[in-house]
């Protein structure tokens, strides 16, 4: 195999092995080399994300600094992460300034609603909500990124309540956004705007909601446009936007669900974790006009599979699997933070017009989670919040937030992924063993020779398991405890030695 140097990544093959899971062969020998030296680009503290529904600022209690056990689990992911409120609830929703306030006219989309993917009625969100929202983010140390209603609502009304919001969130507010999805409005499916309707459309409609907005506050920053998967509005945005918004546009975002619906047998937890080549074209040409622009951009909305996540993958640790490699991934690309998508299931329901692919992909077996499959915190109505097995898989990436880039030389004959940084004066390598039955043995050296090798392994009884994930061999406890136990690897003529079990990650510190 040849060898070839990444800057913080180096993949290798694509294969997985299919289910049932079988006994494991003898490790193959592979190897990671680290070049402090190749130093790239710093990944922010607050790379790691969130994103909820705004429909569920409609319940006050839930972002609250009363809501201790979702704080503790906020805080354990990341001590200062980014929380973005938006969703397809975010099209419906109003903000009643005072009890006088009417409501909007609801929007009725021609046709069948049974075919209709958007929410059925409207959201009233109250001001007390948002005054919860601003306790809650000094509670856990987050910003907010704040979606206003552009599917349904005016300029005027974003006005008033974006206003609001500014006044109450103060320096925890980090920017707004106008709408979501919006290269999805003209579908059929979707039916917020005409079937003519385009990019054109859309950016002089936006203009206006901002303007107002910024008439309002003028400190008021954006980002956008938050498609869900036209990455060339994304880019023209960036050209077209920029130069007349100035200092006013801050970020550019878009979502990314890996695969979707639940319901198409297609959809693998093999194709899952085979990854997608398209992530990296599309994020390449993104980051080019972002930086062009002195931009950032956001993954501001994404997970394993759209729709609610399929039971058996986006609830199981394969998805953990998945989506620390993927956050690593878009890290050393250069995006500046990303928001995996979740919440209450009430919620995620009702942003998919009442829809449960999910569950009907399970055949109505595993009620536990309709619509929810793919939440990394668990929090349903009246039952204390837990992490979920992609929660474990963030946790890991988290570990990078704040460091700075190295090249590494990967050389691993499977589906095998690797990244390596520097922070706090250490080396840092993250691997993830895709192969369900293919263990490795892991040569792993540096410029210079190591002193001290240390790992955490994240691990799991299988891919498909949905409960017994651990991190540097502990579980997160409902309290949101977490102790992980460290690892020594052995040190052989200046490299570590590592086992590497398959379906596996494992970060590896060296000295």
């Amino acid at each position: 195999m040849k060898r070839r140097r990444f800057l913080g990544i180096a993949a290798a093959g694509a294969a997985v092995a299919a289910f049932p899971k079988l006994s494991w062969s003898e490790p193959t020998s592979a190897s990671a080399v680290l070049h402090p030296r190749s130093a790239g680009r710093r990944i922010p503290d607050r790379y790691i994300g969130l994103s909820y529904e705004l429909a569920q600022l409609t319940e006050p209690t839930f972002f609250s600094p009363e809501h201790t056990g979702l704080i503790t689990l906020f805080r354990r992911l990341s001590p200062g992460g980014l929380l973005r409120l938006g969703g397809n609830t975010s099209e419906f929703c109003w903000f009643q300034a005072e009890p006088s306030t009417p409501a909007p006219k609801l929007h009725v989309p021609a046709g069948e609603l049974a075919h209709n993917w958007m929410p059925h009625r409207l959201f009233a969100i109250p001001p007390q909500a948002i005054d919860s929202l601003a306790g809650f983010l000094r509670a856990t140390g987050w910003q907010a990124v704040y979606g206003v209603n552009f599917g349904n609502s005016t300029a005027e009304r974003a006005a008033v309540e974006a206003a609001y919001v500014a006044r109450t969130l103060g320096d925890r507010l980090a920017f707004f956004q106008i709408g979501n999805e919006p290269d999805f409005y003209r579908d059929a499916n979707n039916g917020t705007r005409p079937q003519g309707w385009n990019f054109d459309d859309y950016t002089r409609e936006w203009i206006a909601f901002a303007d107002a907005i910024t008439a309002a506050i003028p400190e008021a920053r954006f980002g956008g446009p938050d498609t869900g998967a036209s990455s060339d509005w994304v880019v023209r945005f960036g050209q077209e936007m920029a130069p007349r918004l100035g200092e006013r546009l801050v970020a550019l975002s878009g979502h990314y669900y890996a695969e979707g619906p639940p319901d198409d047998p297609a959809v693998t937890t093999t194709r899952l974790l085979a990854g997608d080549p398209k992530v990296t074209h599309s994020t390449r040409s993104i980051l080019e006009v972002a930086d062009a622009h002195h931009l950032a951009y956001h993954m501001t909305e994404g997970n394993s599979c759209y729709r609610g996540g399929k039971p058996g993958m986006s609830d199981a640790f394969a998805a953990a699997l998945w989506c620390g490699d993927y956050l690593l991934l878009l890290a050393t690309l250069g995006c500046a933070g990303i928001n995996l998508h979740g919440g209450d299931s009430r919620f995620l329901s009702a942003g998919l017009g009442d829809h449960n692919p999910g569950l009907d992909a399970a055949g109505g077996k595993r009620q536990t989670a309709p619509n929810g499959f793919y939440t990394p915190i668990a929090s349903e109505l009246g039952q204390p919040a837990h992490a979920r097995p992609v929660y474990y898989g963030i946790l890991m990436a988290q570990q990078f937030a704040g460091a700075t880039l190295l090249g590494v030389d990967l050389n691993a004959p499977g589906n095998v992924t690797a990244y390596a940084a520097q922070k706090d004066g250490r080396q840092l390598l993250a691997l993830f063993n895709k192969e369900e039955t293919t263990p490795f043995d892991v040569s792993i050296t540096s410029d210079g020779p190591l002193a001290k090798a240390e790992a955490w392994l994240l691990t799991a009884p299988s891919l498909d398991s949905v409960t017994g994930a651990t991190f540097g061999g502990a579980s997160i406890t409902q309290l949101g405890t977490w102790a992980p136990k460290t690892q020594q690897l052995p040190l052989r003529q200046g490299a570590a030695r590592l086992y590497l079990p398959p379906a596996t990650g494992v970060l590896v510190f060296l000295d």
